[in-house]
């Protein structure tokens, strides 16, 4: 799978007129490569493909790395080991970094070793890779999303009144690593009460009160791969309000589920979402996309949004997710992982969505 990853942006670099890409960020390079350290730098030219590190990770980095030649220097001066490279130490080349992954500082240290290159964002190399998942990518994924299930089931129990949303954080994630998740996806959203209006209200040491909304929007990560589950639920009883605003969330969420399959636009599945909420009076209360692609990043392609141009793919696994907040009352919102197919969405997710009086 990296050779093929590798190989995909050879060619492109061959498309684009560009000499070669210099990649940097430690979570590119492990899905460019396979390498799980946490330093080393790739450069993939139309013809080659080259991965350096230091002495700490010799071993490692032989067993682990796929695609491309392994060299080991002795210190940490990835880049000055590269401005040797014959195929980097030429007059006006075009070199291509990733925009989106590169910091400013990793930039300018590059244009510093080679001040005699062009440097461009070549975020379009990579654009859609990895979109479309392979089988085990796709079992990797199930895994991820079958992990998450079991820790919010087994949360479900740590949930009463005074608890503080940052112990149901740190018991969240302390279970998903426990059942083999390699770390969180993401940090984890968990927010109760009036902060459940916050779409990404990430723990607080806010203590949870009877009758409250809880919010939990949180991942596991299984060999890379990625989960993005989110579950609101009620402490107590819920009141009328509560079910008519949970109740809508979720017939909008099952909406976008049903709407999905290969040949569909990211904007119909908004739509399908965006237009249950609007007519019932709460559009302006649903202020971000549907979903997006997971895979080995928590945010890539296809997109599910109003400004979406791009088109479901069958292997594409997105996140289905509309919510409604309202400021200092509270919110819901519900998603699921779901595998795009030929002729529907199959959800991943196998966590109630009932709305759970705990």
């Amino acid at each position: 799978m990296s050779k093929k990853r590798i190989d995909e942006i050879k060619k492109n670099l061959v498309k684009e007129n560009l000499d070669g890409l210099i990649v940097t960020h430690a979570d590119f390079v492990r899905y460019l490569t396979g390498f799980t350290g946490s330093a080393g730098v790739l450069v993939i030219t139309k013809t080659s493909a080259d991965f350096v590190s230091d002495f700490r990770y010799k071993d490692q980095a032989s067993k682990q790395v796929k695609g491309a030649k392994v060299s080991i220097i002795q210190n940490g001066d990835y880049l000055g080991a590269l401005k040797e490279s014959p195929k980097l130490n030429k007059n006006n080349l075009c070199l291509g970094y990733s925009g989106s992954y590169a910091t400013v500082t990793e930039l300018d240290n590059l244009k510093k070793t080679f001040p005699k290159a062009h440097f461009v964002n070549a975020d379009n190399l990579t654009y859609d890779l990895g979109w479309v998942k392979d089988k085990d990518e796709l079992s990797m994924i199930t895994k991820a999303c079958e992990i998450s299930d079991l820790a919010f089931e087994r949360i479900l129990n740590m949930v009463t009144p005074g608890v503080r949303e940052s112990e149901l954080a740190a018991e969240l994630e302390y279970q998903m690593r426990m059942l083999g998740s390699e770390r969180p996806a993401f940090e984890s959203i968990i927010a109760s009460g009036y902060r459940s209006a916050l779409p990404h209200g990430i723990a607080s040491t806010k203590k949870v009160k009877k009758g409250e909304f809880i919010t939990f929007d949180f991942g596991a990560t299984y060999k890379g791969y990625v989960s993005d589950m989110t579950r609101t639920i009620v402490v107590g009883k819920a009141t009328s309000r509560q079910n008519k605003i949970y109740n809508l969330v979720l017939k909008a969420q099952k909406a976008g589920v049903r709407k999905i399959k290969a040949g569909v636009t990211g904007k119909a599945v908004d739509d399908a979402c965006r237009n249950m909420i609007t007519k019932a009076g709460y559009g302006k209360n649903f202020g971000h996309g549907t979903g997006h692609g997971i895979g080995f990043f928590v945010h890539v392609g296809p997109r599910l949004s109003q400004l979406s141009t791009d088109k479901l793919k069958v292997g594409n696994v997105v996140t289905v997710e509309p919510g409604i907040y309202i400021s200092g009352w509270g919110g819901v919102r519900i998603e699921d992982d779901v595998i795009v197919t030929k002729t529907g969405g199959k959800v991943l997710n196998n966590s109630p969505k009932n709305l759970l009086e705990v």
